[in-house]
Parts: C-alpha cells; sequence; structure tokens
C-alpha cells in the first residue's frame, strides 16, 4: 500500500498579468521506504508541487486534484487538521536553513517546541531527544551546541539541524526541496550519506526535489522529470539513466559534467524556461527541443507508457528510436 499517492495535481496562481499554471496533471505515488526525486531546471514547478502537498501555498494559489495519504485527501483537509500530520506524519526540509531557522531562537527551544506541539512532551524530557535526534545526524558535541543559535552554525551543520527537526516524530514522509543547495561538493556528499542512513534507520519515505541529476543518481527509486509545469518522462530511476527517452531528459544529461573523456564539453540547452502565464499550445519543450515539427508546436503529447520499459513514461510525439539515437550520437561527440 502507497504512504502517498497523488492524482492529477494542478497547481494555480492568480496574477495581474493572468493565471499562472505552475503545475498540471503530476501524478506520482510513493511507498514506504521508497525515494522519489522530482528535477528540472528552476521555475519547473517542483517546489509548488510539495508546498501544494504540505498545504504552504501563497495566498493566491490553489491546489486541485488529489493527495492521499492514509486515504485522506491533503489538498481538502481544514489548517487543523494539517496541522496534525504537518512536522509529525509529513515532515520538510526547506532550501535554505537559514530563512527557515528563527534566528532569535536558540535550536533547543526550536527543536523542542515539535515534540512539546505534536508528542506533549516537557521542555526537560523533549530537549533529551532532541540532543539524540542531533547526534543521530553527527552534529558533535550535541548537548553543548543545542543552545547556541543558527548563526552560530556553519551551512552543513544549520542543514543536519533542519534535518534532525524534520525527523523528530520520525515521520512516514519527508520531503526535501533542494537539500544540498549552497553546500560543497564534500559537504553534499555527506548530506546524501546521511539522508541514506536515516531512512534504513526509520524507514522513512523520501521526495527528493532537486536540479542535480547526480543526487538522483545516489539516492533516488523514482524520477520524475518536469518542465514548464508538466511530466515529460517518469519512471524507474536506472531506466531512466539508461535509456532515457524524452529530448529534455537528453538535454539534462548532456549538461552533467563528465569525468570520463577529456574533450568532453558542458552542453547547455539552449533557450530559455517558457513563461508560466502563457504556456506554448503544444509541448511546453517545443521552443527549445531540437527534435520538434509542428505537431509538438500544436499539440500537448499525453503522458503514456513506454513500450517495453515497464512503469516508464514520457509524453513526446517523437519516435523513442529517433530519441535515444540523438542521445546516443550526442553524448558521443558531446
Amino acid at each position: 500500500m502507497n504512504l502517498l499517492d497523488v492524482k492529477d495535481l494542478a497547481v494555480q496562481f492568480s496574477t495581474q498579468d493572468g493565471p499562472v499554471y505552475a503545475v498540471n496533471g503530476l501524478s506520482f505515488a510513493l511507498a514506504k521506504g521508497q525515494t522519489l526525486g522530482i528535477v528540472g531546471e528552476s521555475g519547473s514547478g517542483k517546489s509548488q508541487t510539495v508546498l501544494a502537498l504540505m498545504g504552504l501555498l501563497a495566498r493566491n494559489g490553489q491546489a486541485t486534484g488529489q493527495a492521499l495519504y492514509h486515504g485522506k485527501n491533503l489538498l481538502t483537509l481544514s489548517a487543523s487538521e494539517l496541522n496534525q500530520i504537518r512536522g509529525n506524519r509529513m515532515a520538510m526540509i526547506f532550501q535554505d536553513p537559514m530563512t527557515s531557522l528563527n534566528p532569535y531562537l536558540t535550536v533547543e527551544r526550536q527543536m523542542t517546541e515539535v515534540l512539546q506541539l505534536h508528542k506533549g512532551q516537557d521542555r526537560h524530557g523533549a530537549r533529551a531527544t532532541c540532543v539524540r535526534m542531533l547526534d543521530a545526524v553527527r552534529i558533535p558535541e550535541a548537548a553543548k551546541r543545542i543552545d547556541m543559535y543558527p548563526h552560530e552554525f556553519s551551512g552543513g551543520m544549520r542543514q543536519r539541524v533542519m534535518i534532525a527537526m524534520a525527523l523528530l516524530c520520525e515521520p512516514e514522509v519527508l520531503i526535501a526541496d533542494e537539500p544540498t543547495t549552497a553546500l560543497d561538493v564534500t559537504v553534499q556528499a555527506q548530506m546524501l550519506l546521511l539522508l541514506r542512513d536515516l531512512q534504513q534507520d526509520f524507514g522513512t519515505a523520501i521526495v527528493l526535489i532537486t536540479h542535480d541529476l547526480g543526487v538522483v543518481a545516489g539516492l533516488c527509486d523514482q524520477v520524475v522529470v518536469l518542465y514548464g509545469g508538466r511530466v515529460m518522462e517518469q519512471g524507474n530511476a536506472q531506466q531512466l539513466f539508461k535509456a532515457a527517452s524524452h529530448p529534455y531528459t537528453l538535454g539534462l544529461l548532456k549538461a552533467v559534467p563528465r569525468m570520463d573523456r577529456d574533450d568532453a564539453s558542458l552542453l547547455a540547452i539552449p533557450g530559455a524556461p517558457p513563461n508560466m502565464a502563457h504556456l506554448p499550445k503544444g509541448c511546453p519543450f517545443s521552443p527549445r527541443c531540437p527534435l520538434a515539427d509542428a505537431r509538438c508546436h500544436d499539440t500537448l503529447a499525453p503522458l503514456q507508457a513506454l513500450p517495453g520499459a515497464s512503469g516508464q513514461l514520457r509524453a513526446c510525439h517523437r519516435d523513442v528510436a529517433l530519441v535515444q539515437n540523438t542521445i546516443e550520437q550526442e553524448l558521443a561527440h558531446g
């Protein structure tokens, strides 16, 4: 049984320039202990997807569709009902810990508040639990450092504090929004290993929001590739990296630095992401796609199962063999 079952999720914002369709028709399922990666360029709708699930959209935002958690639609729950779930059974690690942590309160006060609210613990007992969790995320001298303020920690240590705070109530679902952004490479690796270890210890299901395909390859079981608020490709992570079938996924793979060839150049996708208030009539990627034809510009391709690949979905009019041959040729001549 799936912990989280999202069906036809759409997120729309009302603005002075007209409606902005940030997410359109997104569906996925998440089982216990599984990791789902949502990837795409900035502005593709990744963060708005998870903010909708947590009931944290801006006031001018509206989410429709279904997001079933133990049979309850998260999109229709009241604020009081959501508060019983947020931070308790579902938790989120935000992109920037410096803006997510309160600079006026010590780490101890911010962490113990979670346990006092959701678990009814007294502050003394909650403090002991928090120290143990800080130890679990490998913060040295946790018993002393818990009384420090956020600005007294390094970026990597603040991110560890955020992870510890999110895991205090042992949530079933952990949403991580760009958890390795602004961290150096060695700290990024430590964070990923930490998330993997904690997932094994607690059996937590993870939704990982990132634009880093290396992170996805190392941590995720399933992948959703978003562009212009729509799913371009979706399925098993290993299968997707082995045989990508959408031109946008091709572009992302080409942009990954390669260490196996001295002559490999960095290749960028030409153009820029679409204006979400004025999306193209057809495929949102068609203005930037080297394989786009008239049908791509005029008609949106449905998300369909990829023949011969179990569970793989793609939204593209062009022939799979043509796209994959292009991938092989362009990567070979990178």
